[in-house]
């Protein structure tokens, strides 16, 4: 099997993404009515879970990634746990074209760091009393998609204030 080469000869670089560093900016575990929330009960709790992402371009080819989670366990107004987590990551991106780079960063940094921060989640729920909260897979695609659509809407709404 043959590779077309540019006329050039050059092989055409790939986009690549590699992780310099990642750490916890910010972990909180709350147990508020410890230790009677650890007793048996006949409902489970519900659970709730939020998840954001930030990024900044820190140099010409580094950004950082925050992927914010918070976990909530509730049963009507008595709350199990809470627990947040702000796990941030480092990155070099090479080889990715201008207007591919937002959602290359914002939805591929995040993918990356995702399992280590669910890890964390699950390891401070069990340190708190409870089995482990495993966090779903997330779809950063369409968790970006729908920031695309609010930015959109908020374009809209600032356009029709100014007129």
């Amino acid at each position: 099997m043959s590779s077309v080469q540019p006329e050039n000869g050059a092989a055409e670089a790939q986009p690549s993404m590699s992780v310099v560093a990642q750490y916890v900016k910010d972990l909180s575990f709350e147990n508020p009515k410890a230790p009677d929330s650890l007793r048996a009960r006949e409902n489970a709790p519900q659970i709730s879970i939020g998840v954001n992402v930030n990024s900044r371009q820190r140099s010409q080819s580094d950004y950082e990634i925050e992927l914010h989670l918070e976990a909530k366990a509730a049963l009507g107004e008595e709350v199990f746990f809470n627990v947040e987590l702000t796990y941030g990551g480092l990155i070099t991106v090479q080889n990715v074209p201008a207007q591919h780079l937002h959602p290359y960063v914002n939805i591929e940094g995040p993918r990356l760091l995702f399992p280590f921060a669910r890890q964390i989640i699950a390891d401070a729920v069990i340190r708190g009393g409870f089995p482990p909260l495993l966090i779903d897979p997330i779809d950063f695609v369409a968790l970006y998609q729908q920031y695309l659509s609010r930015l959109q809407q908020m374009q809209q709404q600032q356009g029709a204030a100014a007129n």
